[in-house]
């Protein structure tokens, strides 16, 4: 197991396949980019393939997120997918992606194995998707939607982040559209993991905020906390129900105390938290012969020291050196 001294267990392992993205969402990265690894410091498809089976067979996780940067630019993804989907036991796997290049491999993913996928769109506005990911791709993300759909990965959930000023307007109008086409939407408050530090608590979208503004239209019923067990989102009902929406208020409501999560990074560290400042290396250790009882222990040890919470209520709070590109969100 991978338990803490709060008593909490992780059995849900994001990992991050690559750094690099072919968006760049004003709340994520600056326009000119980030410097991206190098492709040597950079997990290969055997390393991570051991060591999400170490985290299976060894240490008890069930759930495994293939995160990035955007993981579609990973080449090997679809084979990871398969051969972590050959795993006994076989973990639930799921992707998170921004959308763009979805169309062209959902099939293929289905088909290897991957269960379901979560896609980032924060508007329905071409023009406001342009300002806000300084690229020109809105309708391929649609047709990455639709093609998930299609090849069944089912639930597909949409992320949405609204910014002040931005897309702040547009929540009943985003659920409206994700009722109609059959997604799950969830929205994200905005998090401090931009490497511009240019997050300000004081002026984000909050989760109450959102709240209001769907009831403008909506008739919202809260889930129970036994429906929502270890998930981040707070979910209701919509207007009697089949359809449900979320929230994830990981800064006004912070679900710290029954965190379930581990993360490792493109790069091979494992990382406890998404605001955690220090990281435990695996990669190192796996390159330098570590059998995976090894690894197993090194990533008990990572996950025992792991904090209360994430630090954000703090005045002393310091966001992580790493962007989320690199942490893997």
């Amino acid at each position: 197991m991978l338990s803490d001294t709060y008593g909490r267990v992780a059995t849900d392992l994001r990992v991050s396949l690559t750094d690099r993205c072919n968006l760049r969402c004003t709340y994520c990265m600056p326009e000119e980019g980030l410097r991206w690894l190098p492709r040597p410091e950079l997990l290969t498809d055997d390393e991570i393939v051991r060591l999400v089976t170490v985290a299976v067979r060894e240490l008890g996780v069930t759930e495994v997120r293939f995160t990035g940067g955007e993981p579609l630019l990973r080449p090997g993804l679809v084979s990871i997918v398969e051969r972590c989907a050959a795993l006994t036991p076989r973990p639930r796997l799921s992707l998170t992606s921004n959308g763009i290049g979805l169309e062209r491999v959902a099939a293929a993913l289905r088909a290897a194995g991957l269960d379901r996928v979560n896609v980032s769109l924060d508007t329905l506005d071409p023009q406001t998707f342009r300002a806000l990911t300084r690229r020109d791709r809105h309708a391929d993300v649609l047709r990455g939607l639709a093609a998930a759909r299609a090849a069944g990965l089912d639930p597909v959930k949409v992320n949405a982040v609204l910014m002040p000023g931005v897309n702040d307007t547009e929540a009943p109008e985003l659920l409206d559209w994700a009722i109609r086409h059959g997604y799950e939407l969830r929205f994200i408050e905005q998090m401090p993991l931009d490497p511009q530090h240019g997050w300000q608590r004081d002026t984000m979208i909050t989760a109450e905020d959102i709240l209001r503004s769907l009831a403008t239209r909506f008739a919202l019923t809260p889930e129970s906390a036994e429906a929502r067990g270890a998930a981040p989102a707070e979910r209701w009902t919509v207007d009697g129900g089949p359809h449900r929406v979320g929230v994830i208020a990981s800064v006004t409501r912070p679900f710290c105390r029954t965190c379930d999560r581990t993360r490792l990074t493109a790069d091979g560290q494992v990382r406890t938290c998404l605001f955690a400042r220090e990281e435990s290396d695996l990669r190192g250790a796996l390159r330098g012969g570590a059998d995976d009882t090894e690894l197993a222990e090194r990533w008990r040890t990572a996950m025992h020291g792991k904090k209360a919470g994430s630090g954000l209520d703090d005045p002393s709070f310091l966001q992580p050196q790493r962007p989320m590109s690199a942490i893997g969100g």
